[in-house]
């Protein structure tokens, strides 16, 4: 029943707008039910402080937060019964936008109040980003008559007695036609979900259903959508690891079971309480960002937490709650606010911590999952200073065998025999065992140890690694011939002379599968592959970085370069020289002894020239320099067309470089069904 009626406008001036703009201005339309609950959630906890106090004598009876929809009416309802609000009260709270509810408690209930949300009066105003008009309907717990205010979103509004019985408020807002999605329960089902699963106070939205004569009824039981007391929220003597992963799958109900959690609970110098759980990285990092969520006082606020933790912290999951950060700003508060960076330079604290001591208690555990952890600790040590300085001390190397080292460990294995003559520790490496398994085994014999580095971001990791360890380098042992991965002084001799080993290079470049391909030679052991594929450490590196980064695209886009090496010691390829120069070594014997005499002209020209600069020379001597350089190149050219000759038809050439290409993966399609038909034809003499 109505009996009086007030008229007025809201005192808007810039003084006191402009925190309704800091709070709104990064937001989204959707935060207004987020905010209207906040509220609910404020005013309920507010009384019972007071009750606990005795400043409330009243009965608290039943507190729960109801959400409710008319499509109809085309209604969203908040309504709570909580303190309530008198007429005057209305007038200072949602009348006055300066003014806050919260503060003004907070002063008085400094050492009682828990939990109290937002500022009371300034969320309430996001209600007018989806609705035409904007009811409140309330009632004090202290004595007095309701109030009912009406605005539709001007700064006229009407302040009139109303009838109502129950203390609390109703929120009810008329929704425009632009957000009528707000009208559909799978919307604000999902909302509910996102921004108010965990608060401390019930939130009914909707009634229970029941399976009956063969479908869902509803019942009259309501459905509670929230959890109030969520597990962070707990001291962690409470708790068991049943009760972390009964969490855990709270919260990502699709996910694997994490490895392991870190309880935080931190009251000074700021307030931080929140369960981190280490989950299954692996490599597929970039899917897994975004799995933080970000709480203040148990109320949503984000789960993009780049900038609110260090990059490599956005890795974990679950949940950080802290009343330090706000509400509503934008993202270059959050990453220049002091509060901010005391919080995330804790957070990678304790994690290291944790870590730490897993390791030091229970190492068989930490090494079993070190292959699931290892993407998330390299990663922060690669980009987090700090994380470095402490994970060091637990950062595991796994070899090929499948054992665990930390690096000071690993290093006091490898020192004596993998020191080269400049006195640099050699860390050798594979990316993959079974395709570099021939030259694993090679290291192997060779008494040497090697790691398995299969990781997406190795490549860059071994580069921060060589600048962080002392006189340390990285080779994958497909990278060189097995005597040359680690430079000693020792020498071996070769049983292929200079000019055999030229005679040799067209031989085996004419069966080579295209451009890329480089033939050296070597003298390694008469035991060593007759010929192996190896591919530059550097320049395989750098193409690997650039593609992970996406930048330095001159790497990128060179082709792959091999090298074919030829091993001159062994009894295959000398039989395939000796064989050249019974095939065709007269030929090539009379086409050098020409190619000698021009050369020796041209000799003879260069000392005649020399000391001369380019326009002293007279034309008939530039003619001549380019008559015999031009001839040099033809014989030159007709030697190596006799060698190719020979190369192309010597079949054991052919299985040579396929052996080659074999052990490493590169034959495959026609060539490798060619490779066996030789392969049993060679077989049958």
């Amino acid at each position: 029943m109505e009996t009086s009626k007030q008229q007025g406008t809201i005192n808007v001036t810039s003084e006191n707008i402009f925190p309704i703009i800091k709070k709104f201005l990064y937001s989204d339309h959707e935060i207004f039910l987020r905010e209207l609950i906040s509220n609910a959630v404020d005013a309920t906890q507010k009384l019972k402080t007071l009750a606990s106090v005795g400043e409330f004598a009243g009965e608290l009876g039943d507190l729960t937060i109801r959400i409710s929809i008319d499509k109809k009416k085309k209604t969203l309802t908040v309504s709570d019964r909580g303190l309530g609000m008198t007429a005057k009260e209305i007038e200072k709270f949602i009348n006055q936008i300066a003014f806050s509810g919260a503060e003004e408690f907070m002063k008085k209930y400094k050492k009682d109040a828990n939990a109290i949300i937002g500022h009371f009066g300034l969320g309430f105003y996001s209600s007018f980003m989806v609705s035409d008009k904007v009811e409140i309907i309330t009632k004090s717990h202290k004595r007095g008559k309701a109030a009912r205010w009406t605005c539709k979103g001007d700064p006229q509004y009407v302040l009139e007695e109303f009838d109502r019985e129950e203390r609390g408020t109703d929120i009810i807002l008329h929704i425009d036609k632009d957000s009528a999605e707000f009208l559909e329960e799978d919307r604000i089902h999902g909302l509910l979900n996102k921004y108010s699963r965990f608060l401390p106070v019930p939130i009914a939205f909707g009634k229970e259903k029941e399976w009956k004569d063969g479908k869902y009824v509803e019942t009259d039981k309501d459905k509670i959508i929230n959890n109030t007391e969520p597990a962070w929220t707990k001291k962690p003597a409470d708790l068991k690891d049943e009760d972390y992963a009964a969490f855990y799958k709270e919260l990502y109900p699709m996910a694997e079971e994490p490895l392991f959690h870190i309880h935080l609970n931190v009251d000074y110098p700021f307030n931080l309480t929140g369960i981190l759980y280490f989950p299954k990285i692996r490599n597929n990092f970039e899917v897994q960002k975004n799995k933080i969520q970000l709480f203040s006082n148990q109320v949503y606020v984000t789960d993009s937490v780049e900038g609110i933790v260090p990059d490599f912290l956005t890795l974990l999951h679950g949940v950080l709650d802290s009343p330090d950060i706000p509400l509503n700003v934008s993202r270059s508060y959050l990453q220049s606010d002091q509060n901010v960076k005391k919080i995330s330079a804790h957070i990678t604290k304790k994690v290291a911590d944790r870590l730490k001591d897993i390791f030091t208690s229970n190492r068989e555990q930490f090494e079993q999952k070190w292959d699931d952890l290892k993407l998330f600790i390299n990663y922060g040590m690669l980009t987090e200073e700090k994380f470095w300085d402490k994970a060091r001390e637990f950062a595991l190397l796994k070899n090929t065998d499948d054992k665990y080292f930390t690096y000071d460990e690993y290093k006091e294995i490898i020192k004596g025999n993998q020191t080269d003559k400049n006195g640099m520790l050699v860390y050798l490496y594979a990316n993959d065992k079974n395709e570099q398994y021939s030259f694993i085994q090679a290291a192997k014999d060779k008494g040497y140890d090697v790691l398995i580095m299969d990781g997406q971001f190795d490549t860059h990791f071994l580069n921060h690694l060589e600048e962080k360890l002392e006189k340390t380098h990285f080779v994958r042992v497909d990278s060189e011939v097995v005597e040359k991965l680690i430079e000693k002084d020792e020498k071996r001799d070769s049983k292929l002379d200079q000019n055999t080993q030229d005679w040799l290079k067209p031989v085996f470049k004419s069966q080579t599968p295209g451009e890329g391909y480089f033939i050296t030679f070597e003298s390694l052991s008469e035991t060593a592959a007759p010929v192996i594929i190896t591919q530059s450490e550097w320049g395989r590196r750098m193409k690997e970085m650039s593609k992970l980064s996406g930048g330095m695209n001159f790497y990128r886009d060179l082709p792959d370069n091999f090298n074919m090496v030829v091993n001159t010691n062994h009894p295959v390829v000398i039989d395939v020289a000796e064989q050249m120069k019974g095939a065709c070594g007269d030929e090539v014997g009379k086409i050098e002894e020409n190619l000698k005499a021009v050369r020796e002209d041209k000799e003879s020209l260069d000392k005649l020239l020399k000391g001369k600069k380019e326009d002293e020379l007279m034309q008939e001597e530039k003619d001549k320099r380019e008559e015999l350089e031009k001839k040099v190149e033809e014989i030159e050219k007709q030697r190596d067309e006799v060698l190719s000759g020979f190369g192309k038809d010597a079949k054991v050439v052919k299985q040579l470089i396929d052996l080659a290409l074999l052990a490493t993966n590169r034959l495959s399609g026609e060539a490798l069904d060619a490779f066996v038909k030789r392969s049993i034809s060679l077989l049958g003499k």
